[in-house]
Protein backbone atom coordinates (compact mmCIF):
# COMPACT_ATOMS: atom_id res chain seq x y z
CA UNK A 1 0.00 0.00 0.00
CA UNK A 2 1.43 3.44 -0.92
CA UNK A 3 2.59 5.64 1.95
CA UNK A 4 0.52 8.66 2.93
CA UNK A 5 2.16 12.12 2.79
CA UNK A 6 2.42 12.05 6.59
CA UNK A 7 4.27 8.72 6.49
CA UNK A 8 6.70 10.01 3.88
CA UNK A 9 7.44 13.13 5.91
CA UNK A 10 7.91 11.09 9.08
CA UNK A 11 10.68 8.89 7.68
CA UNK A 12 13.99 10.04 9.11
CA UNK A 13 17.38 10.03 7.40
CA UNK A 14 19.84 7.11 7.83
CA UNK A 15 21.68 5.56 9.92
CA UNK A 16 20.23 2.58 8.05
CA UNK A 17 18.92 3.78 4.73
CA UNK A 18 15.12 3.69 4.97
CA UNK A 19 14.56 5.07 1.46
CA UNK A 20 16.34 6.68 -1.42
CA UNK A 21 17.34 10.35 -1.26
CA UNK A 22 15.58 12.86 -3.50
CA UNK A 23 17.59 15.79 -4.85
CA UNK A 24 15.64 18.47 -6.70
CA UNK A 25 16.86 21.04 -9.19
CA UNK A 26 14.42 23.94 -8.92
CA UNK A 27 14.05 26.69 -11.51
CA UNK A 28 11.78 29.68 -12.00
CA UNK A 29 11.20 29.23 -15.74
CA UNK A 30 12.03 26.90 -18.63
CA UNK A 31 15.57 27.33 -19.91
CA UNK A 32 17.38 28.33 -16.71
CA UNK A 33 19.44 25.11 -16.84
CA UNK A 34 17.74 22.63 -14.49
CA UNK A 35 18.14 19.56 -16.73
CA UNK A 36 21.71 20.53 -17.64
CA UNK A 37 22.61 20.86 -13.94
CA UNK A 38 20.90 17.56 -13.11
CA UNK A 39 22.81 15.71 -15.86
CA UNK A 40 26.09 17.34 -14.83
CA UNK A 41 25.50 16.09 -11.28
CA UNK A 42 24.72 12.60 -12.60
CA UNK A 43 27.92 12.51 -14.66
CA UNK A 44 29.96 13.61 -11.61
CA UNK A 45 28.41 10.85 -9.51
CA UNK A 46 29.08 8.28 -12.24
CA UNK A 47 32.72 9.40 -12.39
CA UNK A 48 32.94 8.75 -8.63
CA UNK A 49 31.84 5.16 -9.19
CA UNK A 50 28.10 5.40 -8.48
CA UNK A 51 25.74 3.33 -10.62
CA UNK A 52 23.62 5.96 -12.40
CA UNK A 53 20.89 5.50 -15.01
CA UNK A 54 18.60 7.89 -16.84
CA UNK A 55 14.96 6.96 -16.26
CA UNK A 56 13.61 9.91 -18.21
CA UNK A 57 15.35 12.95 -19.70
CA UNK A 58 13.50 15.54 -21.78
CA UNK A 59 15.94 17.21 -24.20
CA UNK A 60 13.39 19.55 -25.88
CA UNK A 61 15.66 19.30 -28.91
CA UNK A 62 18.52 21.10 -27.14
CA UNK A 63 21.90 19.93 -28.38
CA UNK A 64 23.78 20.49 -25.12
CA UNK A 65 21.25 18.43 -23.14
CA UNK A 66 21.34 15.59 -25.69
CA UNK A 67 25.15 15.47 -25.56
CA UNK A 68 25.19 15.19 -21.77
CA UNK A 69 22.35 12.62 -21.70
CA UNK A 70 24.31 10.43 -24.12
CA UNK A 71 26.99 9.98 -21.44
CA UNK A 72 24.56 8.25 -19.06
CA UNK A 73 23.11 4.76 -19.43
CA UNK A 74 19.44 5.11 -20.38
CA UNK A 75 16.69 2.70 -19.34
CA UNK A 76 14.43 2.29 -22.40
CA UNK A 77 11.05 3.95 -22.06
CA UNK A 78 7.77 2.08 -21.94
CA UNK A 79 5.53 2.42 -24.99
CA UNK A 80 1.82 2.94 -24.23
CA UNK A 81 -0.99 3.10 -26.76
CA UNK A 82 -3.62 5.74 -26.10
CA UNK A 83 -6.38 6.80 -28.50
CA UNK A 84 -4.64 5.21 -31.45
CA UNK A 85 -1.26 6.83 -30.83
CA UNK A 86 1.91 5.50 -29.20
CA UNK A 87 3.38 7.46 -26.28
CA UNK A 88 6.55 6.86 -24.30
CA UNK A 89 6.71 7.08 -20.51
CA UNK A 90 9.30 6.16 -17.91
CA UNK A 91 9.45 2.40 -17.32
CA UNK A 92 9.34 2.10 -13.53
CA UNK A 93 9.47 -1.72 -13.58
CA UNK A 94 12.56 -1.71 -15.76
CA UNK A 95 14.36 0.69 -13.40
CA UNK A 96 13.37 -1.38 -10.36
CA UNK A 97 14.66 -4.51 -12.10
CA UNK A 98 17.92 -2.73 -13.01
CA UNK A 99 18.32 -1.50 -9.39
CA UNK A 100 20.78 1.37 -9.89
CA UNK A 101 22.05 3.49 -7.04
CA UNK A 102 20.81 6.68 -8.72
CA UNK A 103 18.05 7.37 -11.26
CA UNK A 104 17.57 10.59 -13.23
CA UNK A 105 13.91 11.56 -13.61
CA UNK A 106 13.26 14.84 -15.41
CA UNK A 107 10.10 16.98 -15.05
CA UNK A 108 8.68 15.87 -11.72
CA UNK A 109 5.26 17.50 -12.34
CA UNK A 110 4.57 15.54 -15.55
CA UNK A 111 1.19 13.80 -15.89
CA UNK A 112 1.55 10.28 -17.27
CA UNK A 113 -0.50 8.94 -20.16
CA UNK A 114 -3.60 6.96 -19.05
CA UNK A 115 -2.65 3.32 -18.73
CA UNK A 116 0.64 4.15 -16.99
CA UNK A 117 1.56 2.60 -13.67
CA UNK A 118 0.82 5.87 -11.85
CA UNK A 119 -1.08 9.00 -12.80
CA UNK A 120 1.76 11.39 -11.95
CA UNK A 121 5.50 11.13 -12.42
CA UNK A 122 6.18 12.17 -8.83
CA UNK A 123 4.37 8.97 -7.81
CA UNK A 124 6.81 7.01 -9.98
CA UNK A 125 9.62 8.78 -8.14
CA UNK A 126 8.15 7.89 -4.74
CA UNK A 127 8.17 4.21 -5.73
CA UNK A 128 11.83 4.44 -6.73
CA UNK A 129 12.66 6.13 -3.42
CA UNK A 130 10.79 3.38 -1.58
CA UNK A 131 13.06 0.88 -3.33
CA UNK A 132 16.08 2.76 -1.85
CA UNK A 133 17.09 4.26 -5.19
CA UNK A 134 18.33 7.86 -5.04
CA UNK A 135 16.59 10.19 -7.51
CA UNK A 136 17.71 13.40 -9.20
CA UNK A 137 14.76 15.36 -10.56
CA UNK A 138 13.72 18.80 -11.83
CA UNK A 139 10.75 21.08 -11.23
CA UNK A 140 9.81 24.68 -11.98
CA UNK A 141 8.34 26.93 -9.29
CA UNK A 142 5.04 27.35 -11.18
CA UNK A 143 4.37 23.63 -10.78
CA UNK A 144 4.36 23.73 -6.96
CA UNK A 145 0.72 23.19 -5.99
CA UNK A 146 0.35 26.03 -3.49
CA UNK A 147 2.20 28.49 -5.73
CA UNK A 148 0.39 27.75 -9.02
CA UNK A 149 -2.53 30.15 -8.24
CA UNK A 150 -0.07 32.98 -7.55
CA UNK A 151 1.70 32.26 -10.84
CA UNK A 152 -1.63 32.42 -12.64
CA UNK A 153 -2.38 35.82 -11.11
CA UNK A 154 1.05 37.12 -12.17
CA UNK A 155 1.34 35.65 -15.66
CA UNK A 156 -2.28 34.94 -16.61
CA UNK A 157 -1.26 31.37 -17.46
CA UNK A 158 -3.13 28.42 -15.94
CA UNK A 159 -0.70 25.78 -14.64
CA UNK A 160 -2.32 22.39 -15.12
CA UNK A 161 0.46 20.09 -13.92
CA UNK A 162 1.42 20.47 -10.26
CA UNK A 163 3.33 18.69 -7.51
CA UNK A 164 2.02 18.63 -3.91
CA UNK A 165 4.08 20.80 -1.58
CA UNK A 166 4.83 17.84 0.71
CA UNK A 167 6.75 16.11 -2.09
CA UNK A 168 9.22 19.00 -2.16
CA UNK A 169 9.55 18.81 1.62
CA UNK A 170 10.81 15.21 1.51
CA UNK A 171 13.75 16.16 -0.72
CA UNK A 172 17.09 15.78 1.01
CA UNK A 173 18.46 18.67 -1.00
CA UNK A 174 17.00 21.37 -3.25
CA UNK A 175 19.29 23.25 -5.61
CA UNK A 176 18.12 26.57 -7.01
CA UNK A 177 19.29 26.72 -10.64
CA UNK A 178 19.45 30.48 -11.07
CA UNK A 179 19.93 32.85 -13.97
CA UNK A 180 19.12 36.55 -14.17
CA UNK A 181 15.98 37.42 -16.15
CA UNK A 182 18.13 39.38 -18.61
CA UNK A 183 20.40 36.39 -19.24
CA UNK A 184 17.38 34.11 -19.65
CA UNK A 185 15.83 36.47 -22.20
CA UNK A 186 19.15 36.56 -24.10
CA UNK A 187 19.22 32.78 -24.08
CA UNK A 188 15.70 32.85 -25.48
CA UNK A 189 16.66 35.29 -28.29
CA UNK A 190 19.59 33.06 -29.30
CA UNK A 191 17.17 30.19 -29.83
CA UNK A 192 18.63 28.12 -26.98
CA UNK A 193 15.21 27.44 -25.41
CA UNK A 194 12.46 27.46 -28.07
CA UNK A 195 12.34 27.33 -31.85
CA UNK A 196 12.91 30.74 -33.51
CA UNK A 197 9.26 31.14 -34.51
CA UNK A 198 8.16 30.96 -30.84
CA UNK A 199 10.71 33.41 -29.45
CA UNK A 200 9.00 36.78 -29.93
CA UNK A 201 5.63 35.54 -28.72
CA UNK A 202 7.22 34.01 -25.61
CA UNK A 203 9.13 37.20 -24.79
CA UNK A 204 5.88 39.17 -24.91
CA UNK A 205 4.00 36.69 -22.70
CA UNK A 206 5.42 34.30 -20.11
CA UNK A 207 9.01 35.50 -20.56
CA UNK A 208 8.24 39.20 -19.95
CA UNK A 209 10.86 40.69 -17.63
CA UNK A 210 8.30 41.49 -14.90
CA UNK A 211 7.01 37.92 -14.91
CA UNK A 212 10.53 36.51 -14.67
CA UNK A 213 11.46 38.78 -11.76
CA UNK A 214 8.36 37.72 -9.81
CA UNK A 215 8.83 34.01 -10.59
CA UNK A 216 12.47 34.19 -9.57
CA UNK A 217 11.52 35.71 -6.22
CA UNK A 218 8.96 32.93 -5.65
CA UNK A 219 11.63 30.31 -6.34
CA UNK A 220 14.15 31.99 -4.04
CA UNK A 221 11.56 32.14 -1.25
CA UNK A 222 10.74 28.45 -1.73
CA UNK A 223 14.39 27.50 -1.30
CA UNK A 224 14.76 29.87 1.67
CA UNK A 225 11.80 28.20 3.41
CA UNK A 226 13.38 24.79 2.90
CA UNK A 227 16.68 26.05 4.31
CA UNK A 228 14.80 27.42 7.35
CA UNK A 229 13.15 24.03 7.91
CA UNK A 230 16.49 22.25 7.59
CA UNK A 231 18.15 24.60 10.07
CA UNK A 232 15.26 24.24 12.54
CA UNK A 233 15.51 20.44 12.29
CA UNK A 234 19.27 20.61 12.86
CA UNK A 235 18.89 22.81 15.95
CA UNK A 236 16.28 20.42 17.35
CA UNK A 237 18.29 17.30 16.52
CA UNK A 238 21.44 18.70 18.16
CA UNK A 239 19.44 20.16 21.08
CA UNK A 240 20.87 23.62 20.44
CA UNK A 241 18.92 25.94 22.72
CA UNK A 242 20.30 29.32 21.70
CA UNK A 243 18.91 31.10 18.65
CA UNK A 244 20.93 31.33 15.46
CA UNK A 245 19.42 34.55 14.15
CA UNK A 246 19.83 33.74 10.46
CA UNK A 247 16.33 35.09 9.85
CA UNK A 248 14.32 37.32 12.12
CA UNK A 249 11.24 35.74 13.69
CA UNK A 250 8.99 38.02 15.73
CA UNK A 251 6.36 36.92 18.25
CA UNK A 252 3.87 39.42 19.65
CA UNK A 253 1.87 38.41 22.73
CA UNK A 254 -1.67 39.75 22.73
CA UNK A 255 -4.72 39.78 24.97
CA UNK A 256 -8.36 39.52 23.94
CA UNK A 257 -8.81 43.28 24.38
CA UNK A 258 -9.66 45.28 21.23
CA UNK A 259 -6.63 47.55 21.63
CA UNK A 260 -4.38 44.55 21.02
CA UNK A 261 -4.91 45.21 17.32
CA UNK A 262 -2.70 48.28 17.64
CA UNK A 263 0.05 46.00 18.96
CA UNK A 264 -0.46 43.59 16.05
CA UNK A 265 -0.33 46.41 13.48
CA UNK A 266 2.84 47.85 15.03
CA UNK A 267 4.50 44.44 15.03
CA UNK A 268 3.45 43.78 11.42
CA UNK A 269 5.21 46.99 10.35
CA UNK A 270 8.34 45.85 12.17
CA UNK A 271 8.17 42.45 10.47
CA UNK A 272 7.79 44.02 7.01
CA UNK A 273 10.82 46.26 7.53
CA UNK A 274 12.92 43.26 8.55
CA UNK A 275 11.36 40.75 6.15
CA UNK A 276 10.68 38.67 9.26
CA UNK A 277 8.20 35.93 10.08
CA UNK A 278 5.51 37.18 12.46
CA UNK A 279 3.63 35.10 15.03
CA UNK A 280 0.73 36.58 16.99
CA UNK A 281 0.40 34.61 20.22
CA UNK A 282 -2.40 34.46 22.77
CA UNK A 283 -1.94 32.43 25.95
CA UNK A 284 -5.10 31.06 27.55
CA UNK A 285 -4.42 30.77 31.29
CA UNK A 286 -7.98 29.69 32.08
CA UNK A 287 -8.76 32.96 33.81
CA UNK A 288 -10.34 34.76 30.86
CA UNK A 289 -13.94 35.81 30.45
CA UNK A 290 -15.90 33.78 27.90
CA UNK A 291 -17.29 37.07 26.60
CA UNK A 292 -13.77 37.93 25.41
CA UNK A 293 -13.76 35.05 22.88
CA UNK A 294 -15.38 37.10 20.12
CA UNK A 295 -12.91 39.94 20.61
CA UNK A 296 -9.97 37.48 20.63
CA UNK A 297 -11.12 35.88 17.38
CA UNK A 298 -11.33 39.33 15.81
CA UNK A 299 -7.76 40.05 16.94
CA UNK A 300 -6.43 36.79 15.52
CA UNK A 301 -8.27 37.27 12.22
CA UNK A 302 -6.85 40.78 12.01
CA UNK A 303 -3.36 39.32 12.56
CA UNK A 304 -3.88 36.78 9.78
CA UNK A 305 -5.04 39.53 7.40
CA UNK A 306 -1.68 41.27 7.97
CA UNK A 307 0.24 38.13 7.07
CA UNK A 308 0.94 36.93 10.61
CA UNK A 309 0.59 33.38 11.87
CA UNK A 310 -1.97 33.34 14.72
CA UNK A 311 -1.17 30.95 17.57
CA UNK A 312 -3.30 29.98 20.58
CA UNK A 313 -1.49 28.43 23.54
CA UNK A 314 -2.59 27.10 26.91
CA UNK A 315 -0.51 27.58 30.02
CA UNK A 316 -0.61 28.36 33.70
CA UNK A 317 0.97 31.75 33.02
CA UNK A 318 1.78 33.88 30.00
CA UNK A 319 5.52 34.22 30.71
CA UNK A 320 6.33 30.50 30.77
CA UNK A 321 4.16 29.65 27.75
CA UNK A 322 5.64 32.50 25.72
CA UNK A 323 9.18 31.52 26.69
CA UNK A 324 8.60 27.92 25.64
CA UNK A 325 7.12 29.06 22.32
CA UNK A 326 10.11 31.34 21.69
CA UNK A 327 12.45 28.42 22.30
CA UNK A 328 10.58 25.95 20.07
CA UNK A 329 10.12 28.35 17.15
CA UNK A 330 13.59 29.96 17.42
CA UNK A 331 12.04 33.40 17.90
CA UNK A 332 14.51 36.29 17.75
CA UNK A 333 12.31 39.19 18.91
CA UNK A 334 9.30 39.33 21.24
CA UNK A 335 6.81 42.20 21.54
CA UNK A 336 4.74 42.81 24.65
CA UNK A 337 2.09 45.47 25.11
CA UNK A 338 2.08 47.80 28.09
CA UNK A 339 -1.01 49.52 29.40
CA UNK A 340 -0.78 52.70 31.44
CA UNK A 341 -1.50 51.02 34.77
CA UNK A 342 -0.34 51.64 38.32
CA UNK A 343 -0.25 49.85 41.63
CA UNK A 344 -0.53 46.06 41.91
CA UNK A 345 -1.37 45.58 38.22
CA UNK A 346 1.91 47.26 37.31
CA UNK A 347 3.78 44.95 39.71
CA UNK A 348 2.17 41.86 38.18
CA UNK A 349 3.09 43.07 34.70
CA UNK A 350 6.73 43.69 35.64
CA UNK A 351 6.91 40.31 37.39
CA UNK A 352 5.64 38.58 34.20
CA UNK A 353 8.25 40.38 32.05
CA UNK A 354 11.08 39.41 34.42
CA UNK A 355 9.87 35.80 34.52
CA UNK A 356 9.83 35.67 30.72
CA UNK A 357 13.38 37.05 30.54
CA UNK A 358 14.53 34.41 33.03
CA UNK A 359 12.91 31.50 31.17
CA UNK A 360 13.31 32.52 27.51
CA UNK A 361 16.33 32.02 25.25
CA UNK A 362 18.33 35.08 24.22
CA UNK A 363 15.79 37.28 22.41
CA UNK A 364 15.26 41.00 21.94
CA UNK A 365 12.22 42.26 23.87
CA UNK A 366 10.14 45.26 22.79
CA UNK A 367 7.64 46.93 25.14
CA UNK A 368 4.99 48.89 23.23
CA UNK A 369 2.68 51.26 25.08
CA UNK A 370 -0.96 50.71 24.12
CA UNK A 371 -2.66 53.28 26.30
CA UNK A 372 -5.41 52.42 28.77
CA UNK A 373 -7.75 49.53 28.06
Amino acid sequence: MPKTPEEWLAVSAPPEKARGALKLFLGYAPGVGKTYSMLSEAIRRHSRGEDVVAGYVETHGRKGIAELAAKIETVPRKKIEYKGAIFEEMDVDAILARRPQVAIVDELAHTNIPGSRHRKRYEDVLELLDAKIDVLSTVNIQHVESIAPTVRSITGIVVRETVPDWVLRISEETVMVDLTPEALQNRMRRGDIYRPEKVEQSLKNFFRRGNLIALRELALRQVAEQVDRTLASYLTEKDIQENWAVRERIAVCISAKPKAQYLVARSARMARRMDAELYVVHVDTGNGDSRDEKSLEANLQFAESLGAKPVRLKGSNVADAAAQFAREKHITQVVFGRSAVEGWRKMLYLHAIHRFLAEAPAVDVHIVTQGTE
